[in-house]
């Protein structure tokens, strides 16, 4: 398994859900996981936790904050894991310019009802599948997280609303100015 098939396995599971934005994906994905031999859904494992390392960013953090309204470091993994479900080419563009999310009408929508964008059960996809699969925990220490360091510019007070609009401008024309923060 690498990224470019697990990005594909996204892409056709987003395909085969009616709704793609609820728990529908990682329910499908832990299915489709599953009946892959232990190995490959191993490196299914590694590949998704390197996405997450991949998105540890003070940026996407700051996007995330506004975006649901707040967001500790359990918050910022449960939106990573949502933004990993949304598919390879949202997730890119979020990550290079976490602006760009105010143009997904997901986002919008939520902004629009005060929803919280989140998919913490991304987090666990390979592991049901290993035990769906096997009737087994993966191996303890089958693959590691190292997340870099955070980016020292972005290091402020995501309440900042000046900052924030300075910085996620379209973000912040759809999370700050409609709730007058």
């Amino acid at each position: 398994m690498d990224t470019s098939r697990f990005w594909k396995m996204i892409e056709d599971t987003r395909a085969q859900v009616s709704d793609p934005t609820g728990d529908a994906v990682p329910d499908r994905l832990t299915a489709s996981l599953a009946a892959l031999p232990p190995a490959e859904i191993a490196a299914a494992e590694r590949v998704f936790w390197d996405l997450m390392a991949a998105s540890y960013r003070n940026p996407l953090w700051a996007a995330a904050y506004l975006i649901n309204g707040g967001c500790s470091d359990d918050l910022f993994d449960y939106f990573r894991g949502w933004l990993i479900s949304q598919g390879r080419e949202v997730f890119e563009r979020a990550v290079a310019d976490p602006d760009t999310l105010a143009e997904l009408p997901v986002v919008r929508a939520a902004a629009e009802n005060g929803e919280d964008l989140e998919c913490e059960e991304m987090l666990g996809v390979a592991r049901r599948a290993h035990v769906a699969a096997t009737g087994a925990e993966p191996p303890a220490g089958s693959f590691t997280v190292r997340y870099p360091e955070l980016d020292p510019e972005w290091n402020f007070d995501f309440d900042d609303v000046a900052e924030m609009t300075r910085r996620l401008p379209r973000l912040a024309a759809l999370y700050l100015a409609p709730i007058g923060r």
